[in-house]
């Protein structure tokens, strides 16, 4: 018996002993295809020389120094490299361990903010349903996923949720896509005006809704609207790009893909790729200036920011993204997924819905694809999946509540940039196999 406290009492999980490309390795050396990156973390696959060698030349040279004391070399050239490559007047870079503690930093620098501004009244963020924004208490109040708020929700803070931008499931038949996203992209205006237009500090959004969702980019215009609407209210737009970002839908950063910058970023995942744990909070040269010239001091930190081996992996994971094009070559091997997906899937009676950009795709199963209805949660659609995939080699990312936190179920992929045609087939193939099982057994 391990002394693990694991994710799931009683589960009798395999014991990962190696990673070899896009596959790990369990004790029993058994192969498995990783469709998913884990959670979109490993971008690189499992065994990149090139950041191996980086974390453990940095361990030689410096492990650990406290940002209270000191900074680092290379935190100070991930920081330039980010910034060169972010959008609009993004200028500073906060490093943290990983997503959750990226928002938490994010919500508190825009409070922070107007407070300096001399605009404390703005308290209010604004959030949509069904995202997700990460476990800690703030970032789980900002977030839309019903299921993981549920029995916290005494501790929740109080947010305001808004609309998805859910084409697939929201949408009415007599609305273009244009004219969806505008209706929704308006919800945000009449929030702002509900709560009162001095008071809303922030809105944050996932460019491309990950787990909560499975894979759902925004309709054209969209958030060229929210944009607008910020900007009309003196809200900030938090970016949230910890799932989405750092080449996952075929840009470097996901908002590249909608032509608008953020006023505040957030990344994690594929900035470690698994390497290390590591995330950041980027913000614009207005906001740190704010806060620069005021009291000179952001009120918030951790004991791990800016790690220097951290750092020295997410500079080496940069550095790939960066000199072998993988974006693009993500844009390419996407538009190939897609493809496979669409033959293998496309008539496929139990599913509805196939989404996605880059190699960040999403299949959404319905009990009916006329009337899109999910199936009855009781079957446990998600998590037979999981089993199912295992139990054929593949690990995949599946998840119920995908409508409302209770019904619906989708599986989002994520296979590592450094796949082939052979390891695209042999996601589909593997999880055709498993969707097979499953739907075989509920028919029975």
């Amino acid at each position: 018996m391990s002394n693990v406290f694991p994710r799931k009492c009683n589960s009798d999980l395999p014991t990962a002993v190696g990673g070899d490309g896009c596959y790990l390795i369990d004790a029993a050396g058994t192969r498995y295809l990783d469709g998913s990156g884990g959670a979109a973390v490993s971008c690189l696959g499992h065994s990149n020389t090139r950041v191996r060698e980086a974390i453990k030349a940095q361990v030689d040279r410096l492990a650990y120094a406290h940002t209270a004391f000191f900074t680092s070399d290379p935190a100070a050239e991930l920081a330039e490299l980010l910034i060169a490559n972010a959008p609009g007047d993004l200028d500073r870079v906060y490093f943290v361990s990983g997503g959750s503690e990226a928002v938490e930093a994010a919500i508190k620098l825009a409070r922070q903010y107007h407070v300096e501004r001399g605009e404390p009244q703005r308290r209010h963020l604004i959030a949509r349903r069904q995202s997700y924004h990460g476990n800690t208490i703030g970032a789980l109040s900002a977030g839309g996923n019903a299921w993981r708020r549920a029995q916290f929700a005494p501790l929740l803070i109080e947010m305001s949720h808004i609309a998805p931008c859910y084409d697939y499931a929201e949408r009415t038949p007599d609305e273009t896509p244009e004219a969806y996203g505008q209706r929704v992209a308006d919800e945000l205006e009449a929030e702002i005006l509900r709560l009162g237009p001095d008071t809303v500090m922030a809105f944050i959004a996932e460019p491309v809704v990950g787990a909560t969702l499975g894979a759902v980019p925004a309709v054209p215009g969209y958030f060229r609207r929210i944009r607008e609407i910020c900007d009309r209210y003196g809200v900030l737009l938090i970016l949230d790009e910890v799932m989405c970002g750092m080449g996952r839908t075929g840009h470097l950063l996901a908002c590249d893909a909608e032509g608008i910058a953020p006023d505040i970023l957030t990344i994690a995942k594929g900035l470690g790729a698994g390497y290390q744990p590591i995330g950041a909070m980027l913000c614009s040269k207005d906001i740190y200036g704010t806060i620069a010239a005021g009291t000179g001091f952001f009120q918030h930190g951790h004991t791990y920011l800016g790690h220097p081996v951290a750092a020295a992996a997410g500079l080496a994971v940069l550095q790939e993204l960066l000199e072998h094009d993988l974006p693009a070559r993500v844009r390419s091997l996407g538009a190939s997924l897609e493809a496979k997906l669409a033959a293998r899937f496309g008539q496929h009676p139990h599913v509805g819905d196939l989404r996605g950009r880059g190699l960040f795709r999403g299949v959404e199963f319905v009990a009916d694809r006329g009337t899109k209805a999910p199936f009855d949660p009781a079957l446990g659609i998600a998590g037979k999946l999981k089993t199912a995939a295992l139990a054929q080699g593949l690990i995949c990312y599946p998840m119920p509540g995908t409508r409302d936190g209770r019904n619906g179920d989708h599986v989002l992929l994520a296979p590592p940039f450094i796949a082939g045609e052979a390891q695209l087939d042999e996601l589909v193939e593997r999880l055709s196999l498993a969707v097979d099982q499953v739907m075989a057994a509920i028919a029975a």
